[in-house]
């Protein structure tokens, strides 16, 4: 992989992160108080630079072959994942991402919002709305930029690539001051999935142990490869749900009004909220790195993990083990498209 793939890659992959970002700090902004969102996002960049101060150090003192086949292991998770949404986005099955109808939806959730100030700030939930939107953007950002830049031993290239990406959409928000809904979006999050999990199968197999064929040259058959069997996917869902569409279907049953038991809630009630707010604040924690890092989709995770497991076992007496994770992807997205259709 040269220079110049890594910065696209990086560039394309932050772009889109950085598009979400900017939505949300824009509603917030627009609607409560420019000060307190930017104080937000202030917070925020502080936050993901200790990430990269505690987290850069740490990912490259791995051994290469350890970091290629987990950092491998979690790229190919996020592609398959960015790949089966925008197959089911392009093929009908899912609404397109909507950056002006997400944007009108902060934007009414931050005019309808208790205006409260806390800690020196004036809107607290103008501050709380573009901290958390920078903050999981950014991690993304964050790993994409470690993850790309120690692999290729280039880590100022991926940062710079991802800087680019970042005053780039910031300088398009600024300038229209209104979500950035005529970028491309989906073709970019379904272009940076088949990258995510081009580069997952390649570098992944290499830390299992596999070698491939040309070495680098390998990437100009995967990528490719994966666009055209992804592609084909959008063809086939296409055809099957215009199929679905011009045949009958069964009436749909009215959903049953679910009671909210009304009344006022008790002290004990009370109490016991008090009591579990601890827990639930550890409960989300937890469930936020799970969803970071396994995602919508353990089974697809599960998979990714066999396959390299049984790459690594074949690696050392076979010399085709580099097949392994090709035929996973060939499996795994098929069957997590049918599952989020369940």
């Amino acid at each position: 992989m040269n220079d110049g793939a890594l910065f696209l890659a990086v560039l394309l992959a932050c772009a889109v992160e950085a598009v979400e970002a900017t939505t949300i700090v824009l509603a917030a902004g627009t609607a409560r108080s420019w000060r307190s969102a930017l104080t937000g996002v202030i917070a925020a960049l502080v936050v993901l630079a200790i990430a990269v101060g505690v987290a850069g150090p740490a990912i490259s003192l791995l051994p290469l072959d350890a970091l290629r086949l987990v950092v491998g292991g979690l790229l190919l998770v996020f592609g398959l994942q960015w790949i089966r949404k925008a197959v089911l986005r392009a093929s009908g099955y899912k609404p397109l991402h909507d950056e002006e109808m997400i944007y009108k939806k902060q934007l009414e959730e931050a005019r309808k919002a208790k205006s409260t100030a806390r800690l020196g700030v004036d809107d607290w939930y103008a501050f709380t709305l573009s901290f958390k939107g920078v903050v999981l953007e950014g991690l993304e950002v964050v790993f994409i930029v470690l993850t790309f830049g120690t692999n290729q031993h280039n880590i100022p290239l991926a940062a710079l690539a991802a800087g680019v990406a970042v005053v780039i959409v910031v300088i398009l928000g600024v300038v229209v001051r209104a979500p950035l809904a005529r970028v491309p979006e989906n073709t970019l999050k379904f272009i940076v999935g088949i990258m995510l999990t081009s580069f997952g199968i390649f570098w992944g197999a290499e830390g299992a142990g596999a070698i491939w064929p040309g070495a680098d040259l390998a990437l100009l058959v995967i990528a490719p490869a994966i666009a055209v069997f992804s592609l084909a996917m959008v063809w086939v869902m296409s055809v099957r749900r215009r199929s679905a569409a011009s045949s009958p279907s069964a009436p749909v049953r009215p959903a049953e009004p679910v009671s909210t038991g009304g009344g006022t809630a008790t002290m004990t009630q009370v109490d016991t909220k008090k009591q579990n707010l601890a827990l639930a604040r550890l409960k989300a924690f937890g469930l936020f790195w799970y969803d970071f890092v396994i995602g919508d989709d353990w089974q697809v995770a599960a998979g990714v993990a066999l396959a390299l497991a049984l790459t690594f076992w074949i690696s050392a007496a076979a010399g085709l083990s580099w097949i392994l994770l090709p035929i996973a992807v060939v499996i795994l997205l098929p069957y997590s498209v049918r599952r989020a259709l369940r």
